[in-house]
């Protein structure tokens, strides 16, 4: 066992979170932590990997076993570099060997400038660049909350497959669906203070938890019958004085004084939207770029009134910018947007609203609408926090007392509250929980308006999305009709047309002879390689000694193993590039003699 919670309470201020909980992990064990925002996951997690410690309760780790924490909101050092940060808490003997894998990892993760301040990245940037530390430690735990925030989709799919070869324990906290039901094995479900352990995946999940609250119900619905019965046999007078019926009517009081199933509060979403006229949002010929980086490119859209559309793209495409041209956040470098009278806007970013950590809950969507009108009917503020999981006592509350999954719920109620008829979200998913999700997207099909979607969420797109927006290199935006998986086809298709196309043969032109030379870069390297092969083979001697050392210490010697590998890997290569290198240089050298 890699390690394991005993009898576990966690408590969050006058708040308990876990009371008298288990938790086990073993190896291969890659397990899913889901509940309703404010249910403590987050908080679940710091007390697994060490960082906080719990209330009650006592947490054991194999010694020998490493752990590796990625938190909601890392913290990090401003004054260091991105390199730096990534190697911030390992020697610098771990770094000479893993600088290579760090430059690698940082750019399939967006981040190409090593050089760059952290105090000058964004919250995604900093996440991303954090969760390659996380990666790149030689963990036999995984510790990961809200890995996939902040990243694109094709970022998603190399996390997944990463993940999935993993061979350590992995727990993990995450909105993403697909994710859970690709990658893990379990399922640990937080509700009430209690924790409940599923051997299963995401869907398996499903079911099981469906039949559960199906068995519950009938439970239910049958202890009600028996009440009936037995409350009519009681109001006939039954006379206590009978041992029989002494009996029954202790039975009748027991059961009465049962509680029905335990269950988590839902979200309710009561409709709130203003009247949207013919004219909506049209763009026409619009373009915008930063410097010299055009993110988009003469693109001409008319919002439809029940349109459902999901942008997708790499991060840094374009995709937020197309949002706040649309929500008039930004202006066109050229090229016109013309609102319609009647437009509402209600725009859910990724970065949200300034929430002041000593207002109360109560006073901030107050602050917005009293009172809002609905489909049901009219709600009050405080009708309406109840119905997005505020009771009475948590709406006195300091917003700054919340969690994020739950200041993140505030932040979409506040947006709801304006009734837009227009929603524009930029990353919705990010740290909402997977209940939370669920009624937004059913929210979201009977919405009367446009709803406009920037997402990595592929479960999400796949729901909400009607036609998909891709915005790509040089701000193209290339239009899909379908969701989510119906453009992952298109675009597959569309890909293997293109390599099947003939190409057209150049036509024949007379051709000189070219000079043979180094360029700048091959001279460097041909300067250099030699002693980069030496290096190599010195580092993979050490390693080999290091091997011999270690005894019985099997993690250990795991871990020199792998080193070794991808010492011996790295030192192929070179010789391979040192061949041809030497071959051309002797070619430039016959060529000039």
């Amino acid at each position: 066992m890699l390690l394991s919670a005993e009898h576990l309470s966690i408590n969050f201020g006058s708040r308990q979170l876990l009371d008298d909980v288990n938790f086990y992990l073993n190896e291969g064990d890659k397990v899913g932590v889901i509940g309703i925002n404010g249910t403590g996951k987050s908080t679940f997690l710091k007390v697994l990997s060490g960082v906080t410690e719990p209330d009650g309760g006592t947490i054991s780790r194999n010694p020998n076993v490493q752990v590796s924490l990625l938190p909601q909101n890392p913290a990090m050092e401003e004054s260091a570099t991105v390199l730096e940060q990534v190697f911030l808490h390992f020697p610098a003997e771990f770094r000479e060997l893993n600088e290579y894998e760090a430059k690698a990892m940082l750019n399939r993760l967006g981040i190409t400038d090593f050089a760059q301040k952290v105090g000058t990245l964004s919250g995604g940037q900093r996440k991303r660049v954090a969760l390659a530390a996380v990666l790149l430690h030689p963990a036999d735990v995984l510790i990961l909350d809200e890995p996939t925030n902040h990243l694109d989709s094709d970022m998603v799919l190399w996390l997944e497959d990463r993940l999935r070869k993993f061979t350590g324990g992995l727990v993990m906290v995450t909105h993403d669906r697909y994710f859970l039901e690709r990658v893990c094995n379990r399922i640990t479900e937080l509700s009430h203070c209690h924790i409940r352990h599923y051997e299963a995946n995401y869907s398996k999940y499903l079911a099981i938890k469906t039949q559960q609250e199906e068995r519950e119900q009938a439970a239910q619905r049958k202890r009600q019958s028996i009440l009936r019965v037995e409350y009519q046999w009681i109001m006939r007078g039954a006379q206590a004085r009978r041992t029989k019926n002494k009996d029954r009517i202790a039975r009748y009081e027991a059961l009465k004084a049962q509680t029905g199933p335990e269950t988590d509060g839902a979200v309710q979403m009561a409709t709130l939207s203003s009247r949207l006229g013919r004219k909506t949002v049209e763009l026409h010929g619009v373009s915008k770029a930063f410097g010299d980086r055009v993110v988009l490119q003469s693109f001409s859209y008319g919002v439809g009134r029940e349109d459902r559309v999901g942008i997708v793209g790499r991060n840094g495409a374009g995709k937020s910018t197309l949002l706040n041209l649309l929500a008039g956040k930004l202006a066109p470098d050229s090229g016109t947007i013309d609102w319609g009278e009647t437009v509402r806007i209600g725009y859910f970013s990724q970065e949200g609203r300034e929430l002041d950590p000593d207002q109360r809950v109560y006073d901030f969507i107050h602050s917005i609408a009293g009172e809002v009108k609905t489909r049901e009917g009219n709600f009050s503020a405080a009708q309406m926090m109840e119905r997005f999981l505020f009771p009475t006592q948590l709406q006195g509350q300091p917003i700054g007392k919340l969690s994020g999954g739950e200041r993140r719920r505030l932040y979409l109620l506040s947006v709801l509250m304006e009734a837009p008829n227009i929603l524009l979200l930029d990353e919705p998913t990010n740290d909402l929980d997977v209940t939370t999700l669920a009624i937004l997207e059913s929210y979201l099909e009977t919405f009367p308006g446009a709803v406009i979607a920037v997402s990595h969420d592929r479960y999400f797109l796949d729901k909400m999305a009607r036609e998909i927006f891709e915005v790509g290199e040089g701000g193209v935006v290339r239009r899909y009709t379908g969701n989510y998986t119906d453009y992952l086809e298109k675009r597959t298709q569309a890909a293997a047309s293109r390599e099947k196309a003939p190409k057209k043969p150049a036509p024949a032109r007379p051709q000189r002879p070219k000079k043979l030379k180094f360029t700048f870069k091959e001279q460097r390297e041909f300067d250099t390689i030699e002693d980069d092969i030496a290096a190599l083979e010195a580092s993979i001697g050490a390693l080999e000694a290091q091997m011999a050392a270690c005894g019985s210490d099997y993690v250990k010697l795991q871990e020199l193993t792998e080193e070794q590998a991808r010492e011996k890997a790295a030192l192929e290569e070179k010789m391979e590039r040192w061949v041809y290198l030497t071959e051309l240089a002797e070619k430039i050298a016959a060529q000039e003699g």
